[in-house]
Order: structure tokens, then sequence, then C-alpha cells
């Protein structure tokens, strides 16, 4: 029998480190060649990491909830036969799951401050504007750097002290502890819903949202929707259109006519990178948190494609099987709540991206029609949130307004599908 000791593998492309979600043994377990050991998120995905050999573990590197570096010792095993006193894993670990989420740097440069504790996107941030990471007091633990503390170092700069193709922050005052009361919990956010909060915070502080609202007269789409799904059910085809296949294909539509909202901002160049595809982010609600699955090449399916690519997507998503290439690459993403989604909100953009839809309730209401009589109509209302910086108010009521012609004249989708 040997010590095998087990390196972190490569997570992907310039992923530097990622939080140990999930152990999958203990010490003292038996372990297979390719068994699950790990499960650690970065801030692309959340890949397993599989065993390399065949032993027994001896003792496991970290704690839940801490952050591991690729090549970091993780695993100590006692396998049969000889073997190295050092081993890296595999190039890659396998994805599971992830809220979409943009590349994560590398470090913020080289020397002293790669060494420094600190997560991929306080990293990034430290980068865009000119700070070095070893020169900021950390006031996580093992003085680990955070967001607030870079947030904190850049008290007391000029914008001209700034790297000047990098966008400036809004600065907060530390948040000072909350004390706890009897019968409280405290729930650590950790593995997704540590991701989500940090790219929530992370697009809100980045962007500057606006939101427009409409309402959408879906009658003759909701018959057309009627009619699709009793033709696809006589011929004996195993699957039901939802609303979601029509909503992608008017949003294709409309991003044909206004090109600038289906693409990403480029933070580290200051560009908008307009998008030759058209990949679909679809929020979709997981016991982890919101995770956004990417159709690509939406404008190329049928609304039957469209609807078994939806609908394995969101099995996929809830599952916790994603691949890494249906969580990255979304040019827009599209959030629906369905009959839970209320009269309208103002949804969070999902960064890099620089417009949102949000699709709300279809119910039921009484409304005007042009011969001023009082009918009742499917309605329900959209609303898009966008990046001010490079939409403006105009561009965004146009785009919305194009979207509703489609849906309130379904039968105009067909001649608008190439």
């Amino acid at each position: 029998m040997a010590l095998f000791e087990f390196k972190l593998p490569d997570l992907g492309e310039g992923v530097m480190e990622g939080e140990l979600v999930k152990w999958h043994v203990k010490e003292g377990d038996s372990v297979k060649e390719d068994q699950t050991i790990a499960e650690v998120m970065t801030d692309k995905a959340t890949v397993t990491v599989p065993s390399p050999k065949a032993g027994r573990v001896v003792k496991t590197h970290g704690k839940e909830g801490e952050m591991a570096k690729v090549h970091q010792l993780l695993i100590t095993l006692d396998v049969e036969g000889a073997a190295p006193a050092q081993a890296e894993g595999p190039p890659a670990a396998q994805p599971v799951a992830a809220a979409a989420a943009a590349p994560a740097a590398a470090s913020n440069g080289a020397g002293a401050s790669s060494k420094v504790l600190a997560t991929p996107l306080t990293r990034r941030m430290a980068r865009e504007h000119g700070l070095n990471l070893a020169e900021i007091a950390g006031s996580g633990s093992q003085g680990r750097v955070t967001k607030a503390d870079v947030v904190a170092a850049l008290e007391g700069r000029t914008t001209s002290n700034v790297v000047s193709q990098a966008p400036a922050v809004q600065v907060r005052p530390s948040a000072a502890p909350v004390a706890s009361g009897r019968g409280d919990e405290r729930v650590p956010l950790r593995g997704l819903r540590k991701k989500i909060a940090e790219k929530m915070v992370r697009s809100k502080f980045t962007m500057p949202h606006f939101a427009f609202v409409e309402e959408v007269d879906g009658s003759d789409l909701v018959a057309l929707r009627k009619r699709l799904n009793s033709q696809l059910k006589s011929a004996g085809e195993d699957i039901k259109l939802t609303f979601l296949p029509f909503i992608v294909k008017a949003v294709i539509a409309a991003l044909k006519k206004y090109p600038h909202l289906n693409a990403n901002f480029d933070e580290t160049t200051q560009e908008l990178v307009v998008r030759g595809e058209y990949n679909i982010g679809i929020a979709a609600q997981t016991p982890d948190g919101l995770t956004v699955a990417v159709v690509r090449n939406a404008d190329r399916l049928t609304l039957r494609e469209l609807a078994q690519e939806i609908s394995r997507l969101g099995t996929a998503a809830r599952e916790r099987k994603l691949k890494m290439e249906e969580l990255t690459g979304g040019t827009f993403t599209i959030t629906s709540l369905g009959q839970s989604g209320g009269l309208f909100a103002t949804p969070i953009i999902n960064h890099p991206e620089v417009g949102i839809l949000g699709v709300h309730k279809l119910r039921k209401r009484p409304v005007v029609d042009k011969n001023d009589q009082i009918v009742v109509r499917e309605m329900m209302n959209l609303s898009l949130s966008c990046d001010h910086r490079v939409i403006d108010g105009s561009v965004a009521a146009e785009f919305v307004y194009e979207v509703i012609k489609y849906l309130e004249q379904p039968d105009m989708l067909f001649l608008a599908m190439a």
C-alpha cells in the first residue's frame, strides 16, 4: 500500500479556484476509480471531481464552503502498489450545474497578488480597477480579500486613478454585522446560491438598469397554441407546446430588427459585442436556485424543436446534469414564472448580456376593444430590463412593441421564421 496525493484538477480555461461545495466521501471510505469524491463550484459551473484511483480515503483537505485552488492538494488516498507522492487529476472535471456566468479571471496579476486568497469575481474586479490584491487588507476568513474589501479600497480614489477603460464602481460603506436574536437561524450562502448572489451584485453594480413594461393581448396566441396542440395530439406526438417557444420566436424576430439587444458588453475594452448567433437563455427554477440554460442557435429550431429543447434543458437543470456549453454563451435571456409570474417585475440582467425579458402571468381581463366595447381578453405583461449604457429607452420600447406585434398576431411568426 502507498499514499497517493491527489490535487484539484483544471476546472476550465482561466479558472484558478472554486468553492468546495460538497464532499461525497469521508476519511476511512473506500473509493473506486472514477467515483465522484467532491463537487466544486467555479464562476462557470459546478463540477464533479472523480477519483483517479481506487483506494481508501486517508484525509480530505478543505471544508465545505471553503475555496480550493487548482493544483492544491484535495485528497490523500491509500492505494495498492507503488504510487507517486503527488499527482494531479485529469485535465478537467465534469460540469453538473450552474448559473450562467462570465468567464473567471485567472488572477489579478503575477507575483504576490496571485497568492492572495480571493474569489475569481473579486480578482476580476480588482484587475479592472488597477488594484493589486496583495496591497488590500482582507476581511474574510484566513485573510481572504472580499468584494467589499475591493470596494472599500476604491474609496478616496478619483476616477482618474482608475484604469481608463474600466467602468466606475459605486462605492458603498462597509456593512455592520447583523446581530442574532433568539430563535434566529443563520443560513450561509454556498454553492449555486452564493454564485447567484455574486452575479446579481456584479450585474447591478456594473450595469445601470432600467425597465420598460407593456401589456400584450394574447388571445390569438392562446387560440393558436390550442389548435397546434390538438393537431399534435391527433398525430400521436408526445409533446405539448407551452407559450415559451412562441415567445422565443417573437423575441428572435425582434432581435433581428434591433440587433444591439442581442449582444454582450465587454467591460475590459468597453465595447458592445453584437452577436451573430441567437443563443437564448431560459431561466429555470431548480432546488438549488435559478439557473439559466442556453438554447443555442434558437433561430434554427422549429416550434416543436424549441419545445423539446426547452423541456430537456429544464429537466437537466433540475437534475443538475447541464453541460458547460448549455450554461454559457447566451446572447439574450427570457425569464418566466408561468402562472406565478405576477403582474410585472424588473428582472436583473444576466451579465454580460445587455437585456432580459420578463414574461408574466396570462389571465383573462376586461378590456376596451377598437369598437369601444368591453370584452374579455387573455392579457399578460412583458417587462424588459436593459443596460442603459448601451441601450436607450426608445430602442427598448420599440423592441418590446416588436415582440408584442408577433405575439398578438402569431400567424406572422411563420413569415418571420428562417
